[in-house]
């Protein structure tokens, strides 16, 4: 069965949602990613710039300004909604492995 897109976040769509909790524009948010995850996770500009439309498109991110040819993005409130719903979901995958006993 094939996902629907956004029905569940991959890591990189996560984290660009994650901070776009202040206004960035493209650079930051790669570097602020980069630096949460202390190197873990890396967005490339493609991936960026391709997801960046399709946020807006579904209502978890607004433009608001052009600065210096710079796109300044920020978090909407449908956004935060998206973020809790991946959280909760993330959170009944920990009790489910929490449940089974693992002999390590």
């Amino acid at each position: 069965m094939a996902r629907r897109e956004f029905e569940t976040l991959t890591p990189q769509m996560f984290y660009i949602l994650l901070v776009l909790n202040v206004p960035r524009h493209g650079y930051e948010i790669m570097n602020e990613v980069s630096h949460i995850t202390e190197g873990e996770v890396n967005i490339g500009a493609g991936t960026l710039y391709t997801l960046l439309p399709r946020f807006q498109t579904e209502g978890y991110i607004d433009l608001i300004s052009i600065e210096d040819q710079k796109k300044i993005y920020q978090l909407t409130p449908l956004g935060k909604k998206k973020l809790q719903k991946e959280k909760v979901r993330i959170e009944k995958q920990l009790t489910l492995l929490e449940a089974i006993d693992y002999e390590v």
